[in-house]
């Protein structure tokens, strides 16, 4: 079990039926939370049930998709009659559409934006209004991306999602203050399936998946692990050790463990009376430019 305790906690977590949401089932569950299991595919969600309840946890599963506010109101409905309370909404479900933006359609762009976007707002609302009116603390985790905090290729409506799932809970975490709720995002990072498809990961993924340890640059420098590694941020943000710590954006993966700094301004130039257009680019190219930065995560070498 987890040194921090959970005991008598009751957590949901959306999406949970696999992947990064199964590992954070399964070590809230350790730790001595309830945890509600969410996920549209009923077998999925009952095999994540059945593990935390084979390993002595307490287990709820809603089969249902998140971004409708239904969906959300179900979720913290199930922990209140299930489990008599509600202590944390960890909002992790999602799904990806990748392809350029000129080739996506409305139907996937929409999808995506209705399940991570709104559907972390939905969660986040429902878990924000069952605080207030039960007039306890609570934590809402909801889930980021590094694309969101560095845009990535061929996923325009993912990266949108999750650098404004980051904004959200900065602005959540300033609303809910008073009530004792604190808010953050977590920028997870893990060797998945998805992950092993990227050319620079295809071997160690290959050797990942028949069982050999990841090299120490892949664990540290490109922060990258098991989902597994990433579960003790969540709990940690579920627990009473993290009550000061609200409105972060804090990525964890592999070894790393990374504090992400809020938007800034990087530098500023004044111009008495307004600017034209000619002086913006004589400024720009002779001062602004050096200091522009690039889009898209940039590797350590593998070799």
């Amino acid at each position: 079990m987890s040194a921090i305790d959970l005991t008598g906690r009751v957590v949901v977590v959306t999406g949970s039926g696999r992947g990064l949401g199964r590992s954070y089932a399964q070590a809230l569950a350790a730790a001595g939370a309830a945890v509600v299991v969410n996920d549209v595919d009923a077998e999925a969600a009952a095999e994540t049930a059945r593990l935390v309840t084979e390993s002595g946890g307490r287990a709820a599963v809603v089969v249902a998709p998140v971004g409708p506010a239904e969906t959300a109101e179900q979720l913290v409905a199930t922990a209140v009659s299930e489990f008599g309370r509600l202590d944390a909404m960890v909002a992790n479900a999602g799904v990806l559409r990748d392809r350029v933006s000129w080739k996506m359609t409305d139907e996937d762009f929409d999808l995506v934006v209705e399940t991570h976007l709104r559907g972390s707002f939905t969660c986040a609302r429902a878990a924000a209004v069952h605080f207030r009116e039960a007039a306890h603390p609570g934590r809402i985790i909801l889930i980021g991306s590094p694309a969101g905090q560095f845009g990535s290729f061929g996923q325009t409506a993912y990266a949108a999602s999750k650098a404004g799932i980051v904004a959200m809970a900065r602005t959540l975490s300033l609303e809910l203050a008073r009530a004792e709720v604190t808010v953050n995002a977590v920028i997870p990072t893990a060797m998945t399936a998805m992950t092993g498809t990227m050319p620079i990961y295809a071997d160690a993924w290959e050797k990942f998946q028949a069982g050999e340890a990841l090299p120490r640059v892949i664990r540290q420098e490109h922060a990258l692990g098991s989902p597994d590694d990433v579960a003790p941020l969540i709990v940690w943000l579920a627990s009473d050790r993290s009550a000061g710590v609200t409105g972060q954006a804090i990525g964890l993966g592999g070894d790393r463990l990374t504090l992400y700094a809020h938007p800034s301004a990087l530098t500023t130039r004044d111009a008495e009376g307004g600017w034209t257009a000619d002086g913006i680019a004589d400024v720009w190219d002779a001062e602004l430019a050096a200091s522009a930065q690039p889009s898209g995560p940039t590797f350590a070498p593998l070799d």
